[in-house]
């Protein structure tokens, strides 16, 4: 894992912020990702105010749970591609499941995360595919009602929906799948929608996000 300067995360987290509120999102969540950076990150994310932290690889983040004082905790958004077999080693720690895009993951977080007569709903968002590009993840916009009615008939609560923006970074494309996903989620009746990363934020949220996902420009450069 890579290690974190932390004596520069908060002023970066400053500066992100700036930007959220510049391009007018004021009430928008700022995810911090942690993935592939040591603990460390997870508690200068705390200190410098975010709301939440973003993780890719369950056995990364059970690892780095361990190391984590209770003190310092922000929720826990799982934004990588989920396996079916994962869900149970990692259903204590995540808050907010953001990679929801098939039945199965459905089915096994119900199973896995649904505590008996505590009334508390297991919290995810459906990933949408709305770039349409054959190697990511999410499901099409056309089945995200059929995911969205299995998902609250299991008793989940589902927050929104997710996507990423397209992999060549081109900024009209990139307003085009994130105004699809919010129209989307509009239509569906949802509030949340998590879109957005350094390098398009500005357009992510001016179409309507309610949260971003920053990670190298808050930590810094990744180890290869």
């Amino acid at each position: 894992m890579t290690a974190v300067d932390t004596s520069q995360v908060a002023s970066r987290v400053a500066q992100i912020r700036q930007r959220i509120v510049a391009a007018g999102g004021n009430e928008v969540k700022l995810i911090a990702v942690t993935k592939t950076f040591d603990a460390a990150a997870i508690v200068a994310a705390f200190d410098a105010g975010c709301d939440g932290v973003g993780e890719n690889y369950a056995q990364e983040l059970i690892a780095k749970v361990r190391e984590l004082p209770n003190t310092k905790r922000l929720p826990v958004h799982f934004i990588g591609r989920l396996q079916t077999n994962k869900v149970k080693s990692i259903a204590e720690i995540i808050d907010v499941w953001q990679t929801v895009d098939r039945a199965e993951l459905i089915n096994e977080i119900a199973k896995r995360c649904i505590k008996q007569n505590t009334g508390v709903k297991p919290q995810i968002m459906l990933q949408v595919n709305a770039t349409s590009e054959p190697d990511k993840g999410g499901c099409s916009p056309a089945d995200a009602s059929t995911l969205l009615e299995l998902a609250t008939s299991k008793g989940l609560d589902v927050l929104g929906l997710m996507t990423v923006g397209p992999t060549n970074n081109e900024p009209q494309q990139a307003r085009q799948a994130f105004r699809t996903t919010r129209k989307l989620a509009d239509d569906l009746g949802l509030k949340q929608c998590s879109m957005g990363m350094t390098g398009d934020l500005e357009i992510a949220i001016a179409e309507g996000a309610t949260m971003i996902r920053v990670g190298s420009a808050l930590f810094g450069p990744r180890d290869s």
